[in-house]
């Protein structure tokens, strides 16, 4: 089993920054990939970026340049730097992490929030 516990959220306003922490504890297998996800209100849980245990990594149109995600294998910790925020990224962060060689071992943490102001 693994357990993830995201926190870092708050209020940001348009145009500032905020940072994510992702923490993992557990059976942490080599390979993972730990992805960074978002939910709006009334809207559908959305990839954000990933990034595998080799540190490979990739973001969505919507984040590209403006987001980073990094990781500490050494704290089980993956990170999202959010910077140019903008009101359209106010939603529930998650952070995710799966093996690509087993579909079925994914994990999710309970999410935090960021709320971005204009």
């Amino acid at each position: 089993q693994v357990q993830l516990v995201e926190s870092g959220g708050g209020l940001a306003q348009a145009g500032g920054s905020l940072s994510l922490s992702c923490v993992a504890s557990g059976s942490i297998l080599s390979g993972n990939v730990v992805g960074w996800y978002r939910q709006a209100p009334g809207k559908q849980r959305e990839l954000v970026a990933t990034i595998t245990s080799g540190g490979t990594t990739s973001y969505t149109d919507s984040t590209k340049g403006r987001f980073t995600v990094s990781r500490d294998n050494a704290k089980n910790t993956v990170y999202l730097q959010m910077n140019s925020l903008k009101p359209e990224d106010t939603a529930v962060y998650y952070c995710r992490l799966s093996y690509p060689q087993n579909i079925f071992d994914v994990y999710w943490g309970q999410g935090t929030q960021v709320t971005v102001s204009s």
